[in-house]
């Protein structure tokens, strides 16, 4: 059948306008976020953050904050990796605070750099170094009701799933901003090494669900994060780290169900070191016997005693959010994850498939990412996102969402491109009207 000059034109320009509407949405859109992160608040300038008792020894490298005892029977020093910046960010100046008693019998407890206070009494005849009795200068309900705030929301995001294949747990995102990952903490007691590959400069969230984690259950012997300057894994330490530790910084462990979780270390059996931060508010941490975590403890109790150190290595990354508890709830990046029970919706960056699946790098396949392995790195973020020590708001951060966002330029796009077509139905209709004149 033949159609009129008009009736093509308004096809055509109902088609552009179409086109203009629907081809966008399938492109990432912008964050929804905010550019916002939570505040981690006091709790963010110390290295090992305890609502309850704390019993650990020999050192922490940062600053040390106690809610209850502190029981450091086996001698304990405290700060020696801060610097004088972060010393005069903390409350007072104090790198130990100690809410409760001091426990020490006949060892000495000191303060490398600031100054110490305890709030109880001084349980022990060991000397003291630069500690003091006083008021603690730290309000621990306030601050751990805002870190379990943080943390129930974090896991409002069901983020992409690792893939679990033989010996080793892979986390792979493509995000430049953030990447969001959710592990079952059964699941995550299955590897002996997880594996971490994401852009450079971005943060990696990992929620693991369930009331407890041990990682003397396999046990986990190794945390290897992707190298983008070597272009291969490599096993976090002391000695090394991904980066320069830059990927480290930004990574984020949080448990916000757990009141259980064991790092691995065995006497004479091994331990390992344990690659990022942890928000566990609900939880007894364990640190056991040896071999430290390369980044901030933020938990309701903990023990450690021989190597289990916590080493000096501020959180940095931004977690998106920025609501605070008893406020509104936070922007949730909407269409990013799945939500349960309901249909899978675009996962926030993640491009590992589900164990069994095709096409992902898992360890010891054929594209197996390992250590010593040629993958090639994932490529740096086309633009700057700086994140604020300790998790203050500054701007960037946000999940990748693909759906809605962006609808209101979408819209106005599609009325320009309406507009047009009708200027050539117009148009065609006035060269008709000449024509037949």
């Amino acid at each position: 059948m033949r159609k009129s000059i008009s009736a093509a034109a308004v096809a055509l320009g109902g088609s552009l306008a179409l086109a203009a509407l629907v081809v966008p949405t399938a492109a990432t859109a912008a964050p929804t976020t905010g550019g916002t992160c939570f505040d981690l608040g006091v709790a963010g300038k110390y290295g090992e953050f305890i609502e309850g008792n704390d019993t650990h020894t020999p050192d922490a490298e940062g600053a040390v904050a106690v809610g209850g005892n502190a029981d450091f029977r086996g001698g304990f020093t405290v700060g020696n990796e801060l610097t004088a910046d972060e010393v005069a960010a903390l409350p007072g100046g104090y790198s130990l605070v100690v809410g409760g008693n001091l426990v020490h019998d006949n060892s000495y407890v000191g303060v490398e750099k600031g100054k110490g206070v305890y709030a109880g009494e001084n349980q022990g005849g060991g000397q003291l170094g630069g500690i003091t009795k006083g008021k603690s200068p730290i309000d621990f309900a306030k601050e751990f009701a805002n870190l379990r705030h943080i943390s129930t929301e974090l896991a409002k995001t069901t983020g992409g799933a690792p893939v679990l294949d033989g010996r080793g747990i892979t986390f792979t995102g493509t995000d430049t901003r953030t990447n969001v990952f959710t592990v079952a903490a059964s699941t995550l007691e299955k590897a002996h090494e997880v594996y971490i590959k994401v852009p450079a400069g971005s943060t990696t969230i990992i929620n693991v669900t369930g009331d407890s984690y041990d990682q003397s259950k396999t046990p986990t012997t190794g945390f290897l994060i992707w190298d983008h300057g070597k272009n291969a894994y490599v096993l976090d330490d002391k000695a090394q780290s991904a980066d320069g530790g830059a990927e480290r910084a930004k990574l984020l462990w949080n448990f916000p169900t757990a009141t259980k979780v064991v790092k691995y270390g065995v006497k004479d059996k091994g331990s390992v070191a344990w690659a990022g931060s942890i928000l566990a508010p609900n939880a007894a941490f364990d640190l056991t016997i040896g071999a430290p975590v390369n980044g901030s403890v933020w938990a309701k109790s903990l023990t450690g005693s021989g190597g289990a150190e916590t080493h000096h290595y501020p959180f940095s990354g931004c977690l998106p959010g920025g609501t605070t508890p008893g406020g509104s709830e936070s922007p949730k990046p909407s269409g990013s994850a799945t939500t349960p029970g309901g249909t899978e919706s675009p996962k926030p960056s993640e491009s590992a498939t589900t164990p069994g699946g095709t096409g992902s790098p898992t360890p010891g396949g054929s594209e197996s990412p390992k250590p010593s392995a040629s993958t090639s790195a994932v490529p740096s973020p086309s633009a700057s996102h700086t994140g604020s020590t300790g998790g203050g708001s500054n701007s960037g951060g946000g999940l990748a969402f693909t759906g809605a966002n962006g609808i209101l330029p979408l819209t106005i796009g599609g009325v320009v491109v309406l507009a047009a077509g009708g200027g050539i139905v117009y148009a065609a209709r006035r060269k008709k009207a000449g024509n037949a004149s």
